[in-house]
């Protein structure tokens, strides 16, 4: 059972330089319109176009959660540097 298995998916990597007009034309929420809101458009109207069938656009929507997955560890990442940056400046100030 484990994980261990995970292959690099580049389509899975959030974006910051999205087309916002696009993203807005496809009619995505704002709640999703995130760094992976590119790969939503794609896979709502895979899902318009089979009626939301469970067993269609599997791929698209593993590429977006996973895109999702990436972001967030994107963004635990970029705490635990924040952390260290912010613990080096106490440690300075202290011996100051």
């Amino acid at each position: 059972m484990g994980g261990g298995h995970h292959h690099y998916n580049p389509e899975a990597e959030p974006r910051f330089d999205q087309d916002l007009e696009k993203i807005k034309q496809a009619r995505v929420p704002l709640a999703f319109r995130d760094t992976c809101a590119h790969l939503l458009i794609d896979l709502n109207k895979c899902r318009r176009e089979t009626m939301w069938n469970p067993g269609k656009c599997g791929h698209l929507r593993h590429t977006y959660e996973e895109c999702g997955y990436n972001s967030y560890l994107q963004r635990i990442e970029a705490k635990v540097q924040e952390d260290k940056v912010r613990v080096a400046e106490a440690a300075a100030a202290a011996e100051a």
